[in-house]
């Protein structure tokens, strides 16, 4: 497990001719349609604001809106309030982690806030002509949203003016963000006898997305990634597994910060939760726009339903497999055939029934692995239960050393290549199954590096 640093840029990016623009934009029209109506808590820190990156982030956020989304903003100010107090000659300087707050500091976080809510504004209110910003017209709301309470003393230290979320404004938040508008939430909040309380924007963030049943709770990241042992970028983990990472790895404080409160947000019933690096331009759109994202998508631990299948369900994958053998879906494969291979195969079961299996077959030589029999009962389908099969495979490809995975088809093409996989050739297949494969079906070949 490994964090690593990477800075990336559009301006690098290539030309891309008008056929590849027009592919890119009706490879996205799934995502679009699926977002409009949709909640987004977006949190990030004023490091972002620092590195001078807002209005790319604004850009985006603005494109988001305008294709219906719903979405709360939320802002970290840590760089900022330091910057205060070093300029007013205090030692003292706030790291990641809670810590208490004087007197002095909160005067610090109330004039930082303060005038970042101001740059966000402004961001927001930009309109040139020929930018992403022409005819927005989008609409801050900030205000006094959330209701806070002290930490109090814990472990006999007394934390002063730092504060947790008490309560949120819920019915005045959804309707604002219900009339289009984007709700501004600063790490700034008042108990009800009008005291001022520092509030950690993870904490703030994490806690408005539980409130508003979100969507998606989005951190943007300073500039980490997270691999696994062989190098490649976790882009989704269950909650379960985040949180063993939490308990088992050691991981860059900053980092375990935010894995903490996404695992918080989704085990509280949020349904999607992002760490992104800000230091790639345009990585909110890469994230949300591309299949497999850029950063971790934390999930709840539906994997839960996976697990490794045994001779007892040699029945109950056969009853899967059949009805497909007899429209021609698949491949008459026989029970012989299940029994032999039957510890390639993976099922999703669900209070004791089995609605879901896949195989894999790895061809070590080429670091090629052929997927087959990826079913799932049609009364499951559409819930996204094919995916969660799909992306078990491809970890678990990567984790027996695989380069790339292929899928003979003949009925589901466009689903494979929405996914991420490209249309091959007999040529391209590892040298037995080339001389294996049924001509008389024609299967399309789709492979997918890994």
């Amino acid at each position: 497990m490994s964090i690593e640093t990477e800075t990336y840029s559009a301006l690098d990016a290539p030309e891309y001719a008008p056929a590849q623009f027009v592919r890119w934009f009706r490879d996205v029209a799934p995502y679009v349609h699926t977002m409009r109506g949709k909640t987004f808590v977006v949190g990030f820190g004023g490091d972002l604001v620092q590195e001078e990156r807002l209005n790319a982030l604004i850009q985006d956020l603005s494109l988001l809106t305008a294709l219906g989304v719903r979405l709360v903003l939320v802002f970290g100010s840590l760089p900022q309030v330091n910057e205060q107090l070093r300029l007013k000659g205090y030692d003292f300087q706030f790291d990641t982690g809670m810590e208490p707050t004087s007197a002095i500091a909160l005067e610090c976080c109330k004039e930082a806030a303060g005038e970042l809510r101001l740059d966000i504004e402004a961001a927001f209110s930009q309109g040139l002509p020929n930018t992403p910003m022409s005819n927005a017209q989008i609409h801050v709301i900030s205000g006094n949203f959330v209701t806070a309470q002290p930490i109090g003393v814990i472990d006999g230290i007394d934390y002063k003016h730092t504060g947790k979320v008490r309560k949120f404004d819920i019915t005045s938040i959804h309707k604002a963000i219900s009339l289009g508008a984007v709700v501004l939430l600063g790490p700034i909040g008042f108990s009800p006898t009008g005291e001022a309380f520092n509030i950690a924007m993870e904490e703030l963030a994490t806690h408005a997305a539980i409130a508003l049943k979100a969507d998606k709770l989005v951190f943007l990241n300073q500039s980490t990634v997270l691999r696994d042992d062989n190098g490649h970028i976790i882009t989704e983990i269950a909650r379960a597994e985040a949180e063993k990472i939490l308990k088992e790895k050691s991981i860059d404080p900053h980092f375990a910060n935010l894995l903490k409160h996404t695992v918080k947000a989704v085990r509280c019933g949020v349904k999607r939760a992002h760490i992104i690096p800000h230091n790639l331009d345009g990585s909110l759109l890469l994230e949300y726009f591309t299949h497999d994202g850029i950063g971790t998508m934390v999930v709840e631990d539906t994997l839960d339903d996976l697990r490794p299948a045994t001779m007892d369900d040699i029945g109950a994958i056969l009853s899967l497999i059949e009805p497909l053998e007899a429209d021609g879906t698949l491949v008459p494969r026989g029970r012989h055939i299940i029994e032999r291979d039957v510890e390639k195969f993976t099922v999703l079961e669900h209070d004791g029934i089995i609605y879901g299996c896949v195989s894999l077959i790895p061809y070590t030589n080429e670091q090629m692995a052929e997927m087959a029999c990826l079913i799932v009962h049609p009364d499951w389908q559409s819930a996204g239960e094919g995916e969660l099969l799909l992306k078990h495979t491809e970890s678990k490809a990567r984790t027996m050393g695989i380069k790339k995975l292929f899928v003979l088809t003949t009925r589901t093409s466009h689903w494979f290549m929405n996914r991420g996989f490209i249309q091959g050739t007999l040529d391209d297949l590892p040298k037995e199954k080339q001389i294996n494969y049924n001509r008389s079906r024609n299967s399309l070949i789709f492979i997918k590096n890994l």
